[in-house]
């Protein structure tokens, strides 16, 4: 845990687990005790960061994504202190060529 200059409270980074397809990343956050309404999440091309406050710490991170995403159709849902979200790539991940290992 670090304590933040932007809060009174200890920052913690929350546990995550980020997944994708050819065609979308999956991305699940655990933010127990958390109120959806005071969850920020900011997504950019390339990264995302979360923040989320409970009564006595918050949970805050910054990822760095492998691939764009397009950020206008990102779907981020929140239920029973799991928050979910699903981003679309920019360009789908086409199949790559085999290649025999010797």
């Amino acid at each position: 845990m670090v304590k933040s200059a932007k809060s009174e409270y200890p920052e913690v980074i929350p546990a995550i687990c980020v997944d994708h397809d050819r065609e979308n990343y999956h991305i699940e956050i655990e933010l127990p005790g958390v109120q959806k309404e005071k969850i920020d999440l900011e997504m950019g091309e390339e990264s995302f960061c979360v923040r989320a406050p409970k009564e006595d710490l918050v949970y805050a991170a910054c990822y760095t994504l492998a691939h764009h995403i397009d950020t206008e159709h990102v779907d981020a849902r929140f239920d029973n202190g799991l928050l979910t979200i699903k981003a679309p790539l920019k360009n789908p991940i086409t199949v790559g060529v085999k290649i025999p290992i010797k």
